[in-house]
């Protein structure tokens, strides 16, 4: 289990870098009444998803091994 949980622990740190690089450029800004606007049109879940992958990679990388 503490390879899977290293395995998806780096697989969500790389997976946040770059959908969350992308999600960022993915922005479109304009001017209204002199301030400097920016409006978001990027696709959140697989950030969500990554996120949620590094989690689970941490719960498992630091879990004790059951003992029976």
């Amino acid at each position: 289990m503490k390879i899977i949980g290293i395995v998806l622990l780096i697989l969500g740190i790389i997976g946040l870098a770059i959908f969350g690089i992308q999600a960022l450029n993915d922005s479109e800004s304009f001017n209204v009444l002199g301030m400097d606007v920016a409006v978001s049109k990027a696709n959140w879940t697989p950030v969500i998803v990554s996120a949620v992958v590094l989690v689970v990679g941490i719960v498992l990388a630091m879990a004790k091994p059951k003992r029976t």
